[in-house]
């Protein structure tokens, strides 16, 4: 019922990207953390699993690691996890009780994954068109997505999405959901397209107030 992708930027940002025909996917699937790593955990999902894999990359085990002792927890074959460390690694759980066709890809800092899938070419068309993509990180993150939906995406129709990065502020400076929607992907693009652009601005406004732009509204004068 879901296609993620998660990744290492070569500048040591980590971003993530989902979807499902689950409401509020994101809320529940996808965990960042600043230098430390992410994680995707979907399928019967257990959200816990997203900080105990943080936290597992936190105290030194690489995804591999990490990956391996998040499959020795309670219920693990129910669970899809996917993670990636700071050391430029991932790596992927598929429980055994994972449903309908599953799959996953792996390459580098970048590892996709998804179940009840429409093919089993789904992540490695997701892989292959994020490591080819241009434009900033949350656009070849939204590239990927839009390729595992060409790829075949869910076997069914999907109805949320989302998309997240982490760069060293502190918190997540992109944090996009559509929780439900006829057209989740094109809904998170449009919104894409609408944050990119003030993206920076909020984080200068954050870290540096006397700095920081107008807003553009009214009531606020600022030049």
């Amino acid at each position: 019922m879901t296609f993620s992708l998660i990744a290492r930027d070569d500048d040591g940002s980590f971003g993530a990207v989902i979807a499902s025909s689950s409401p509020a996917v994101s809320a529940r699937c996808l965990w960042l953390r600043d230098n430390v790593g992410a994680v995707a955990t979907q399928n019967v999902t257990d959200p816990r699993l997203g900080q105990k894999g943080l936290d597992l990359l936190a105290e030194g085990s690489d995804a591999e690691a990490a990956a391996a002792s998040l499959a020795g927890q309670a219920n693990a074959a129910f669970r899809q996890v996917l993670i990636v460390g700071k050391e430029g690694r991932a790596a992927v759980h598929s429980g055994a009780r994972s449903l309908g066709t599953v799959s996953s890809a792996v390459d580098g800092g970048v590892a996709a994954a998804g179940n009840l899938l429409a093919n089993s070419h789904v992540p490695l068309a997701m892989v292959a068109s994020f490591k080819f993509a241009k434009g900033c990180f949350e656009e070849r993150l939204l590239i990927a997505l839009r390729a595992g939906l060409n790829a075949g995406g869910e076997a069914g129709p999907i109805h949320s999405a989302g998309l997240a990065v982490v760069s060293g502020t502190g918190w997540r400076i992109t944090d996009l959901r559509v929780d439900w929607n006829d057209k989740p992907v094109q809904e998170l693009a449009d919104i894409l397209a609408v944050w990119l652009p003030q993206r920076d601005d909020y984080v200068t406004r954050a870290l540096d107030p006397a700095r920081s732009p107008g807003f553009g509204v009214a009531g606020d004068d600022r030049r």
